[in-house]
């Protein structure tokens, strides 16, 4: 009997939170649906392109579901590459086969490489056979990006650092808030003479400034002691993570305000903090569906992973970055406005 009447209370306490229900049966099923979308999108449009090549070995390359653009001539390969968004460029000169790949995803281009190499020396055996060609050529391969060792955590670091950021800001934050609620504290404060817009703004600064703190100790840990890929400035990768904790505490300073508990809090990080990881550049979002790639622009991490990739593995500045920043900062105004709003329910000044 005793063991009933507490099933029957458990069981009476679950139906009331309708939000803990809500985490319970939905949420699962939103990530899974995201992952299932994320693994079974069509991400393999390979474009490369090709010089002194000819009809078929090209015919070779499309066969192998590879978008092939034909060039005359090349003074600059990198350069092209950049510019017209290719995967490589696959080159004869004096005879000499010469593969020069983009490598921002490290995983893609070797797989890119072994499948021209396979290709490229079945056509050459194929002229052997025919007795064209004498000689078994071997590949020169050259990197814009990284090098023939650089792995997907090259990629990935960056990207980690960010995320932690991001999460541990959001997290202490909107609980810290929480307990001030909960403790009475907030309360006490919307009782005297200051403007909401103050008490948004001193709960920022105050908080942001052990966010700060722990911000430095990331950044700097993650490059200078577990030696993490930097080509960039480590200013620049300070700044961009400074840019995503702003972001993140005024987030969780705003989601905090419709939390009654601790255990409410936690609630918003699989809805509000897991997608940010699927977006961030761990999956490449330009092979997605249009509606993901449409949700991606929704995600803070999807600017500050770009960013982030862009200085500490590519070697940008932030001339190359400046927009991704601007709606870092567009991100965390619009929190911080919202913020104030979200106020009122306390008390109407």
């Amino acid at each position: 009997m005793k063991i009933g009447a507490l099933i029957k209370r458990i069981c009476r306490q679950m139906i009331r939170d309708k939000r803990t229900l809500a985490l319970m049966m939905i949420a699962p099923l939103i990530i899974l649906t995201l992952i299932h979308f994320l693994f079974t999108s069509d991400s393999d449009d390979t474009r490369i392109g090709v010089i002194n090549v000819d009809s078929s070995l090209v015919k070779q390359l499309k066969n192998q579901d590879i978008h092939v653009i034909i060039y005359d001539t090349l003074k600059d390969p990198k350069k092209v590459i950049v510019k017209d968004e290719l995967d490589g460029i696959f080159q004869l000169k004096d005879n000499q086969p010469r593969l020069t790949l983009k490598n921002d995803d490290p995983t893609v281009s070797k797989a890119l490489q072994m499948k021209i190499q396979q290709i490229f020396f079945a056509h050459v055996s194929q002229m052997n056979s025919h007795s064209v060609l004498k000689d078994f050529p071997k590949i020169e391969t050259s990197y814009i990006y990284g090098n023939k060792d650089t792995t997907f955590f090259d990629v990935l670091n960056p990207i980690l650092i960010g995320f932690f950021v991001f999460f541990f800001v959001f997290l202490i934050s909107g609980i810290a808030l929480l307990r001030e609620r909960t403790t009475g504290t907030l309360e006490r404060l919307v009782a005297t003479p200051i403007k909401r817009s103050q008490i948004v703004f001193g709960y920022l600064f105050g908080y942001g400034i052990f966010a700060v703190i722990q911000t430095i100790i990331v950044v700097f840990y993650a490059i200078k002691v577990l030696d993490i890929q930097l080509v960039g400035s480590i200013w620049n990768v300070l700044l961009i993570n400074l840019l995503l904790a702003l972001v993140a505490l005024s987030l969780g300073t705003l989601l905090s305000a419709f939390a009654n508990t601790e255990f409410q809090m936690m609630q918003f990080i699989p809805i509000i903090v897991v997608p940010q990881v699927f977006f961030a550049g761990i999956f490449p979002v330009d092979g997605m569906a249009n509606w993901l790639q449409i949700i991606a622009k929704f995600m803070p991490m999807y600017y500050g992973g770009d960013a982030l990739r862009g200085i500490m593995y590519k070697g940008l500045g932030l001339q190359d970055i400046y927009l991704d920043l601007l709606l870092l900062f567009g991100f965390a105004l619009f929190f911080i406005v919202l913020n104030v709003f979200a106020l009122k329910k306390y008390r109407k000044i």
